[in-house]
Order: C-alpha cells, then structure tokens, then sequence
C-alpha cells in the first residue's frame, strides 16, 4: 500500500506515543512541502501549573521537518532528525498548533549538498501558537541528509 500524504496524517494520530500525547497530525500536503500538526493540552499533557508540558511541545514537532525532507529526496537519501531546541515564550493552553514548511526549493538544494554520500546538517524552525496565534514556543530541529551510497555488482570474467 502506498503511503500518502493523507494516510500518513491519519496513521501518525493513531500512533500511540502521539495518540495518548493528545498530537493530532491535521494534514501534509499532497506535495509534501507542509504540515499542520496540533496538541491538545489537557490532564495528560499539560504540566504542574496546568500550562502545556514542554516534553510535548517537543513531542510535536520531532519528525515532522525530516518527514517532509524525506518524503521529497526519496529512497536514494538517508534523512534524521538529529537534534532540536525549544524556546519557551509563553504558557500555552488549549489546542497549540505547529506548522512545517519544506519548499521544493529547498529539498532540491539539500539533494545538491548531499550528493554523492556528503553528510549535511540543516537547521530547521517554525513557532508553536495558541488558539489566538500567539507564539507559545519557537522550535529549531536539525536534519541530517545523506545521499546513499551505491552498491555495484563486481563483474566477473
């Protein structure tokens, strides 16, 4: 079965670690280059002062920019989420929202840099908002992208 854009959404919600995290994945687009991803604060994922606990405001957005890149360069390229920072600029209450923005442009300029087995690091940011789209967070993750090496039959004679 191919996955989709839309089965992906669907399948990242029911994950468990995301489903029991109140994470909703609302959409990626059909190209690839977006997703929308909410939180859900309540008892389970909100912390001691009843604000969104921060491990799941990094829970949120953890795979989403390397999903993005990975989905646009294909099975030639190795792509991981390798590290990320979270700066928290407000409490945040009720649905938070995070969106992940990947252009063409810029998936095309990482297959570039990574050609030929080159290991890249790209930094990656977008804002985590409230229902009345003020900034609760500002999030950077690091991809790692690699192009994968080629396996050549040995020719025999």
């Amino acid at each position: 079965m191919k996955i989709t854009p839309r089965r992906l959404a669907i399948g990242m919600s029911l994950w468990a670690p995301n489903l029991f995290s109140g994470i909703r994945v609302r959409r990626f687009s059909d190209d690839w280059t977006h997703a929308t991803v909410e939180l859900h604060v309540n008892l389970i994922t909100r912390n001691y002062v009843k604000t969104a606990f921060g491990g799941s405001m990094s829970a949120m957005t953890d795979p989403y920019f390397f999903m993005l890149v990975m989905h646009q360069l294909g099975r030639d390229y190795v792509v991981w989420d390798t590290r990320g920072e979270i700066e928290f600029v407000k409490p945040g209450r009720g649905v938070l929202t995070a969106e992940f923005s990947v252009p063409k442009t810029r998936a095309q300029e990482l297959r570039e840099r990574a050609r030929g087995g080159v290991k890249v690091l790209e930094w990656f940011e977008t804002v985590i908002t409230d229902a009345d789209g003020d900034v609760v967070a500002r999030v950077r993750r690091e991809v790692y992208v690699r192009e994968k090496k080629r396996v050549t039959a040995a020719r025999t004679e």
